[in-house]
């Protein structure tokens, strides 16, 4: 870190590094809008193809690739399930209602880990005339507030044969799928694979400074271009953020590594069941989590509270494996 502090708060807070400003500033740009800007062109056709799905749309927020994904699946007045924890539900503000008519039920779930039983309890596809029928389940891989949970391939496989059978579209928010195919060692192709519409992040644990991708069908990816730009996420000269995110791509993805090895250094000094900590990110049960905080950031260690009894340690690009032990031995120390 270049400041104080270690900040643990999330791996939303890294900055380009060097090569990745010197990246941003020798590249071809256009106006994105009228879908002239070459290297943004370049990272959807990138993203796409590692994620095995015929298009991609680069949008400046994960939120809005979710929201364009859900728009494209759920009609005015339709039903999208997901678990409690998803972010979609639980982070995103109520934008499937406000911006596309869409309601929502949960099931519940340990972790935000994926169930299939769980889904077909819950999912109603054709509740008829006097009900509301399910069109979209979302998944999502790996889950953030279930602690960076990697899904079980076995249950996505389930959801999805569920969801053929009975004609429901399925979504992935795979913010941070990066980690999970890692973390997995599964390409990212088969994360990717049987899913109508995915979202990825690329200023998460990639470092980017800004922006997701969105991936589909050619046709699914030509309606949410007009959506983009009806939500107000039509940009311009985008090329400089793509060359970011598409070093970022090229770069800093088996890196990725390393954060989950950090996050399990942070967990063991926390006392935190390692079984817990599957990639990038711990959650420690601590009595006064607002004491906690503070005392973390006066001893120069950021970390978030996320919960009535519950702090978050995301580890990053920005946190070394210097940063990661010091912080360790400043949390150990601190009353929980």
């Amino acid at each position: 870190m270049t400041d104080a502090f270690i900040d643990l708060r999330s791996d939303t807070v890294t900055r380009p590094t060097a090569a990745m400003r010197a990246a941003m500033l020798d590249v071809e740009v256009g106006d994105d809008v009228f879908g002239e800007d070459p290297t943004t062109n370049l990272l959807e056709q990138d993203v796409a193809a590692l994620l095995g799905h015929e298009a991609g749309l680069f949008t400046p927020t994960g939120s809005m690739a979710n929201q364009l994904g859900l728009r494209l699946l759920v009609g005015l007045g339709e039903e999208l399930v997901a678990d409690q924890q998803a972010h979609v539900v639980r982070a995103e503000l109520g934008a499937a209602a406000v911006f596309s008519g869409i309601t929502t039920r949960t099931w519940a779930s340990d972790r935000g880990r994926l169930v299939a039983s769980a889904v077909r309890d819950i999912a109603e596809p054709n509740a008829g005339a006097y009900s509301v029928s399910t069109t979209a389940i979302a998944v999502e891989n790996t889950h953030n507030f279930g602690g960076g949970t990697v899904q079980p391939a076995s249950e996505v496989s389930a959801v999805q044969a569920f969801a053929r059978e009975h004609g429901i579209a399925v979504h992935l928010d795979g913010a941070r799928l990066w980690n999970a195919h890692v973390a997995s060692a599964t390409p990212l192709h088969e994360l990717a694979a049987g899913f109508d519409t995915v979202s990825v992040c690329l200023s998460k644990g990639l470092g980017a400074p800004v922006g997701s991708v969105l991936v589909g069908s050619t046709e699914r990816i030509a309606a949410a271009r007009i959506w983009r730009k009806r939500y107000g996420g039509g940009m311009r000269q985008t090329g400089f953020l793509a060359a970011a995110a598409r070093f970022a791509v090229t770069h800093h993805v088996e890196r990725l590594a390393e954060d989950h090895a950090n996050a399990r250094v942070l967990a063991a000094a926390l006392d935190v069941d390692p079984d817990t900590v599957e990639t990038n990110i711990v959650f420690a049960e601590v009595s006064d989590p607002p004491a906690f905080v503070a005392a973390a950031a006066a001893a120069g260690v950021r970390v978030m509270q996320l919960g009535p009894r519950r702090v978050r340690l995301v580890t990053h690009l920005d946190v070394s494996d210097d940063d990661a032990a010091r912080a360790a031995e400043v949390l150990a120390r601190l009353p929980r």
